[in-house]
């Protein structure tokens, strides 16, 4: 309690009302809750009628009517790929690949990756989304665009054997990523990793030279593993062993490593990717539009794996959704499985929040809202039909909710969205330089 004499902490914002969940090891919840805010940080979460008091904020936020919960975090995207969004759809995996994308992003500027993405971080924050983890072309503008718009990101150059479109040869990829690493150190939103492409596309010898490179800077390592058979069985073609096997042969499974996918898995791979602390990120709707197959996260998870929420890029989803990535997570796996307990409501949601933040290294900062962590936060309104009622409401954040739902939006501290504008972007100028992209990719 505090004394009659005692004056009130300063804080840059509280946000008070509605339902406060913390996501803790305790999950606790406050109904009408507060969370104050200071120095990008939080300092402090609560009910409303002990906070209010306590505290004299710069700025109040109101969430009436609202879940307070941590910010979802996007373990794995290719954010510029809003431009290409419908461009070739209900295609195999290697035809779409092969066929459409690499041709379309051999066209590819920086110029359209930096509006590409501002489009992306646009359709993030005002879905809920405070944190992605990226892998793309041009990746320093993708860097700069999540810097403007205020959107904590990990993102990586893609590398692969053959020429890229920005870079070229693979040793100018290589310095180019160092570059990035040294560039953005200490940045507070965009930290970089590694990104070789995938088995299929990368070389043993380059394969381990992105390890050293991440080793040396104690930075993530990030590939696409294991996504459907066709992969499976093309690296047992080529190496005589299984894709996860093949990086435990190089040396390279290890709990820096963030790998996308790992859909087609025996239980030898599980076991090696448990054995050694993998982060997994698991994109169902992906997964399912291209027909990769059903990753069994279920078992992952039995393992011990932490695994994480993904959408992929948008010309293969097609869209930035977690909230629609959440309610297909369950599902799916419950029908996969026959059980309608498998992958409960709270099990998904903690998926898209403190799991892609432990995937992404975040562990110790975001995923959840307690005192000293970085103030990544949202606000959901709840007073809309399709969430009404209230029994759980868990259970309408993973089936019912929507990205229109999303009110309020919070990074580091600082207001992204209120009241369903977005604070940080011209809205209208992404609009008009991703329509005038288009045209040229039509024409």
């Amino acid at each position: 309690m505090k004394s009659a004499h005692q004056q009130p902490q300063d804080c840059d914002l509280l946000i008070t009302g509605g339902l406060v969940l913390t996501l803790d090891e305790q999950d606790r919840r406050f109904d009408p809750g507060a969370v104050a805010i200071d120095l990008g940080k939080i300092v402090d979460v609560g009910p409303a009628a002990d906070l209010g008091p306590r505290f004299h904020p710069a700025a109040t936020l109101s969430a009436a009517g609202c879940v307070v919960l941590p910010g979802l975090i996007n373990a794995h995207t290719h954010a510029a790929m809003t431009l290409f969004r419908g461009l070739a759809d209900d295609l195999p995996l290697m035809d779409w690949l092969q066929g459409h994308i690499f041709p379309a992003e051999r066209k590819l500027t920086a110029d359209w990756v930096y509006w590409g993405t501002l489009l992306a971080c646009a359709e993030m924050i005002g879905s809920g989304i405070t944190t992605f983890c990226d892998m793309y072309l041009f990746e320093h503008r993708v860097a700069e665009a999540a810097r403007d718009a205020g959107m904590r990101a990990l993102v990586g150059e893609v590398l692969y054997d053959f020429p890229s479109p920005h870079y070229g040869p693979i040793d100018q990829g290589l310095r180019f990523t160092e570059d990035l690493i040294r560039e953005w150190h200490g940045h507070p939103l965009v930290r970089i990793a590694v990104e070789p492409h995938a088995l299929y596309t990368c070389s043993p010898e380059l394969l381990q030279r992105c390890g050293d490179l991440a080793a040396h800077h104690e930075v993530p390592l990030i590939t696409h593993l294991s996504e459907n058979q066709a992969e499976v069985d093309q690296i047992l073609a080529r190496y005589g062993r299984r894709p996860v096997a093949h990086l435990a042969e190089l040396g390279l499974l290890h709990e820096r490593l963030i790998a996308d996918h790992c859909v087609a898995l025996d239980q030898h791979d599980i076991d090696l990717l448990a054995e050694h602390r993998v982060q997994v990120v698991h994109n169902a709707e992906s997964n399912l539009k291209l027909a990769s197959g059903i990753a069994p996260v279920p078992r992952l998870l039995a393992a011990g794996i932490n695994v994480a929420l993904g959408t992929d890029g948008c010309a293969s989803n097609n869209d930035l959704n977690l909230f629609g990535e959440m309610d297909t997570c369950a599902k799916l796996h419950k029908v996969a499985t026959l059980d309608p307990t498998t992958m409960a409501a709270p099990t998904v949601l903690r998926l898209a929040t403190a799991g892609g933040a432990r995937a992404l290294g975040l562990g110790d900062s975001v995923g959840t809202l307690e005192p000293g962590r970085l103030a990544d936060l949202i606000a959901v309104d709840f007073q809309q039909p399709h969430l009404t009622p209230v029994y759980d409401p868990v259970s309408h954040l993973v089936y019912a909710a929507g990205p229109a739902d999303v009110r309020h939006s919070v990074i580091g501290g600082r207001v992204v969205l209120k009241d369903r504008v977005i604070q940080t972007l011209d809205l209208e100028e992404v609009l008009h330089h991703a329509r005038r992209i288009a045209r040229i990719v039509r024409s």
